[in-house]
């Protein structure tokens, strides 16, 4: 991922990360392998943690300890409720956004073929 894509990423990674535990509880290192195999690369570790903790305190997620074969007890995350309905509108927001800068962009390529 270039620059430009890390810098629209961090915008959206919150959404992106409830809507994995909308389909499943996760522990912050499932979440981050699985963002890798889906292309993100260059996703730390530790930005993920820091989400993870912040989306904590905000009440958005609950949290179940579970024995590791290795180490402390891992914390899994699963969408609550109130998380739910952050989730719900993500997706709102997304949807807008989406709508507009597709037409922009849909906008810009009428423009250049009256150009050539």
């Amino acid at each position: 991922m270039g620059k430009q894509a890390t810098e629209m990423l961090k915008g959206t990674l919150e959404g992106i990360v409830l809507a994995i535990l909308s389909g499943r509880p996760a522990y912050g290192y499932e979440i981050t392998s699985w963002l890798r195999e889906q292309g993100f690369s260059d996703i730390a570790e530790g930005t993920i943690y820091a989400l993870l903790v912040r989306i904590e305190q905000r009440g958005l997620v609950d949290i179940e300890k579970v024995p590791s074969e290795k180490g402390p007890p891992r914390k899994v995350y699963s969408l609550n409720a109130r998380g739910r309905a952050h989730l719900d509108e993500f997706w709102s927001t997304w949807k807008f956004l989406a709508e507009r800068i597709e037409r922009l962009h849909a906008g810009n390529d009428h423009d250049n073929e009256r150009e050539q």
